[in-house]
This record gives C-alpha cells, sequence and structure tokens, in this order.
C-alpha cells in the first residue's frame, strides 16, 4: 500500500465513523423538534423504553403524548428520512458513475416526470389511495421508455441515456400538465403540487417497512458492485481491454436505480438535489473510488435528509414547508460552491 493509498484510507475511516455518529446524534436531537418541543432526556428514555424495554426513573418520567408523538409520529419519520436520503444519494452516486456524467442524478431518467403522470392519472380518476402505486406504475414506465430510446440501433452509451431521459422528461411533463389544465380541480391540483414537491407525512409503522428493506438491498448490491463501477470512470475502452461488457452492467444499474428510485418517489413524492449533490460532496472527501464512496455517500445522504425533513417541520409554526424545497434551497447553492471553489476530479481521485 503506497503512502497515498494509506492517507485516503485513514481519511476514509475517520469520515466513516464521523458520518455515523452524526447521524445517530442527528436522529435523536432531530426527534425533540416539531411543532411541539420535546426535551432530549424525555425524547432518550422513550427510545430506550419501546427499543430495548429499559423504564426509566421517577425523575425521568414522560407523558403518554409526549411518549405517542415521538413514537408514532416522529420516529419512523425520520427512521424513513435515514433510508431515503440513502437510497437517493446512492442512486445519484451509482448513476453519474454509469452514465459518465457529474450532473447525472436519479431524475435524469425521467423517473420524476413518469412518478408525476402516474399520481396525476390517479389522483383525477378517483384514485387518491391508490396515488403511491400511479407514481410507481409511471416512474418504471419512464425508464423502460428511457432504456429502449436509449438501446435504439445500437449500444447503449452515456450520451444516448442522458438524452433520452430529456426527452421523456419533457414528454410526460407536458402530459401530466395536460391532464391537469382540463381537470381543473382546484383540490386536486394542490394534492399534486404538494406530493411533487415531496413529503414524508404519510411515514407510518405499517408502511415504512417495503422501501427501507429495498433500500438495504440494493445498498448490499452496489457494495459488491463497486470494481465494475470504477472501470465504467475509466471509459469504455479501458473496459474493453479487461473483458468487462459495460453496456451490458449499465442496463443492469440502470434498472436497479430505476426500480429503487421508483419505490423512492412513490412513498414520499420527488425530492430532489439529494442524487445530486451529496455524491459530490462525498467525492470531494474519500476521492471517487466507489469502495470507499458508496458506504460515505449512505451515510451522508441520511444525514442530509434527516435535518432537511426536521427543518421542513420547524421551519414555519403549524405548517409544513415541502422537502423538496428545503433540499433544493440548501442543493442549489452548495452545487454552485462546489463548482467554483473545489479542484476534485471526477474520476481521478483515489
Amino acid at each position: 500500500m503506497t503512502d497515498k493509498s494509506k492517507v485516503y484510507t485513514g481519511r476514509f475511516r475517520l469520515v466513516l465513523v464521523s458520518l455515523l455518529i452524526i447521524l445517530v446524534l442527528s436522529i435523536l436531537f432531530t426527534l425533540c423538534l416539531g411543532a411541539m418541543k420535546i426535551s432530549p432526556s424525555s425524547t432518550y428514555n422513550i427510545i430506550l423504553e419501546k427499543l430495548f424495554g429499559i423504564t426509566p426513573g421517577t425523575d425521568s418520567l414522560f407523558t403518554d403524548a409526549e411518549m405517542n408523538i415521538i413514537w408514532k409520529i416522529r420516529f419512523p419519520r425520520v427512521l424513513l428520512s435515514v433510508f431515503i436520503g440513502a437510497g437517493l444519494a446512492l442512486c445519484g452516486a451509482i448513476m453519474q458513475a454509469t452514465v459518465q456524467n457529474p450532473m447525472a442524478e436519479p431524475y435524469i431518467l425521467g423517473i420524476s416526470s413518469g412518478a408525476s403522470l402516474g399520481a396525476t392519472f390517479s389522483i383525477f380518476l378517483g384514485f387518491g389511495s391508490g396515488t403511491a402505486f400511479g407514481a410507481f406504475v409511471g416512474s418504471i414506465a419512464a425508464t423502460l421508455a428511457v432504456i429502449s430510446l436509449a438501446s435504439y440501433g445500437g449500444r447503449m452509451t452515456s450520451v444516448k441515456l442522458v438524452l433520452s431521459g430529456m426527452v421523456v422528461n419533457a414528454l410526460f411533463s407536458a402530459i401530466s400538465n395536460f391532464i391537469i389544465s382540463l381537470a381543473g380541480d382546484s383540490e386536486g391540483t394542490m394534492s399534486i403540487k404538494f406530493w411533487t414537491m415531496g413529503s414524508l407525512t404519510r411515514a407510518k409503522w405499517d408502511n415504512i417497512w417495503f422501501p427501507i428493506i429495498i433500500v438495504i438491498i440494493c445498498s448490499v448490491f452496489f457494495l459488491t458492485q463497486y470494481r465494475i463501477l470504477n472501470t465504467m470512470l475509466a471509459g469504455d475502452e479501458a473496459a474493453i481491454t479487461l473483458g468487462i461488457n459495460l453496456s451490458f452492467y449499465r442496463k443492469i444499474y440502470m434498472v436497479v436505480v430505476s426500480l429503487l428510485t421508483g419505490i423512492l418517489v412513490s412513498t414520499c413524492g420527488i425530492i430532489g438535489f439529494v442524487g445530486l449533490i451529496i455524491p459530490h460532496i462525498v467525492r470531494s472527501l474519500v476521492g471517487a473510488d466507489h469502495r470507499r464512496l458508496i458506504p460515505t455517500t449512505i451515510l451522508a445522504g441520511s444525514i442530509f435528509l434527516v435535518w432537511a425533513d426536521a427543518i421542513a417541520r420547524i421551519l414555519i409554526t403549524n405548517a409544513e414547508v415541502p422537502i423538496g424545497i428545503i433540499t433544493a434551497l440548501a442543493g442549489a447553492p452548495l452545487f454552485v460552491y462546489i463548482l467554483i471553489k473545489t479542484g476534485y476530479g471526477f474520476g481521478t481521485n483515489n
């Protein structure tokens, strides 16, 4: 191991441990925040009792109202935000390597527009309870359309993927807006508007486990694929000399990322900038090697969305700001700063 590799390995371990500690503290602290502020000691004791059966002493009692708010409302929501943030950041990192474009994120495939179209159909056809399913179906339809276009007439390339995503995004957005303009349903329009800006308000213990399990499975899968992802950064010519069929792996990764993003979007709506900004921040810390990039990106994405959701809950009294607005307000200036001030290579830091 060279001195440079030792430095990057040491930095990676430090960053990983630091992020893990920050994530745990962020979860505990943000549970205290909301319309009703609950003390950290009460929050800590509620979690101890519910998770480990440890009953606090008489000097650390909490009310039934506090327990219900923490355990039934805030904890499932914060837990979901951890995995949604991890999943979206992971999708961004994988897509940027797959299409070899540092500006890529999950929605470059047109998944957001597909989800919006599916949700629009569900709401205006009177299937309000099926909005999540409609969004998921729309996401998959958009993904299949992009992959089909990118594969038409020969080998699928990163440029064709980007252009196909732009075309599908524009088409699906136009159809969705056309349906909204014809319907004239103000209540349905407001529902779609709020949904397309992202929200974690629907998080309950009975509906968060499916997206959590999917994020875990996809994370484990991509953690085993770091060699192929590193090869993608080197380009197609390098892959040919190594005997690796990048076209095949691109299709596999795009399908997996699309399925994951579709599930996340159907769960919480459209939350932008997480998949775009987090991988860039992480590359500046640990380099572009996906063996280090992927686990660090997962933790950083979790922390980012936990705090974005907390800010969305407390920014306006007796109201909630859509989380997509918070991520955009935080992500856009941060991304501009990174473009101007930092000087790392997309695929050169190892």
